[in-house]
């Protein structure tokens, strides 16, 4: 690992303006820049000069607390502590299973909301130890995984030239109970906090960090669902979470594209109808229509049809 510089940021402004800095990173549970650091998967020029952590900030961003029917989740809750509120369970169960469902429960101590939702893609081109693939995500002029192993990546086309997914459990969740992201300048509906212009990225500014998550009164049923290989501790392979209630539908499939992907055609056909096997079932056959999978995922596509039906199932 490269020499950097650690600062402790008392207050969100602090952190603002050290990251403002040109190379400089947040850091708060560090489950993803420390591994992205350690195994030196940035060009140098793209190394950290300055890690900024984000714990020492007070008041703590590490809450969750329901005020006015609102949910409202610091930045820096842990996963464990979301996947365990009574709160979220009650009222935004898809939150609650999605947090639970996120790696292993080691990561879950220590991973942020914040962290899950900004982290990194997951493309193993992208991780090659050593940079060894300048990929178009660092700077490079070409995505690898078109011409190569594309198993695990988008079955939707790429973003940018890029095929990699969006790695987040926690993403469909928020998209789906039509979530709203706070930051330090501005809030960000969760449907467009994901950017389709720079592949593997937030539409956060430089020097622009995630605050708060809030999540509007809800009073029907929402779920998630998930398919990894490990399924204790491993990223999706696909995953999607569907929140109905009140004569809305809310669908949303992730680790099928470079973001997550509300599945809309399922959500007109089975909005008004009963939920029922036949019924989810042609959803989740609408969700992927439209699909364009690569030469070695054509096997994603029936995963994420019956993530789409399970995820209604689990609503009615």
């Amino acid at each position: 690992m490269k020499t950097f510089t650690h600062i402790d940021a008392n207050t969100i402004q602090e952190a603002v303006s050290a990251l403002a800095e040109e190379h400089s990173y947040p850091n708060a549970g560090g489950t993803d820049i420390i591994g992205l650091m350690r195994q030196s998967i940035f060009p140098d020029e793209m190394h950290p000069k300055s890690i900024v952590n984000l714990k020492s900030i007070t008041p703590s961003l590490d809450y969750i607390k329901e005020e006015g029917g609102v949910l409202k989740i610091g930045a820096l809750a842990r996963l464990e502590d979301i996947a365990e509120s009574n709160i979220v369970k009650t009222k935004w169960l898809a939150l609650a299973e999605a947090a639970h469902k996120t790696a292993s429960p080691h990561i879950r101590e220590m991973g942020t909301i914040g962290g899950n939702i900004c982290q990194h893609n997951r493309c193993w081109y992208f991780w090659k130890e050593g940079n060894r693939f300048d990929c178009i995500r660092k700077g490079g002029n070409m995505c690898y995984a078109l011409v190569g192993n594309n198993r695990y990546h988008s079955i939707f086309g790429g973003l940018a030239g890029c095929v990699a997914v969006n790695p987040s459990d926690t993403a469909p969740a928020l998209v789906a109970l039509n979530a709203t992201i706070k930051t330090n300048k501005r809030d960000i509906s969760a449907d467009e906090f994901w950017s389709v212009k720079i592949p593997g990225s937030t539409v956060l500014d430089k020097g622009e960090i995630v605050t708060e998550v809030q999540l509007p009164a809800f009073s029907g049923k929402s779920s998630f669902v998930k398919f990894a290989i490990r399924s204790s501790i491993d990223f999706p392979v696909v995953n999607c979470a569907a929140a109905i209630g009140g004569g809305d539908v809310r669908i949303c499939l992730n680790a099928v594209y470079g973001i997550p992907k509300r599945a809309t055609a399922a959500e007109d056909f089975i909005k008004g109808k009963t939920i029922n096997e036949d019924n989810a079932d042609s959803a989740g056959v609408e969700a992927v229509k439209n699909a364009t999978p690569l030469p070695y995922n054509k096997w994603k596509v029936q995963i994420a049809k019956v993530m789409v039906k399970r995820a209604i199932l689990n609503c009615a």
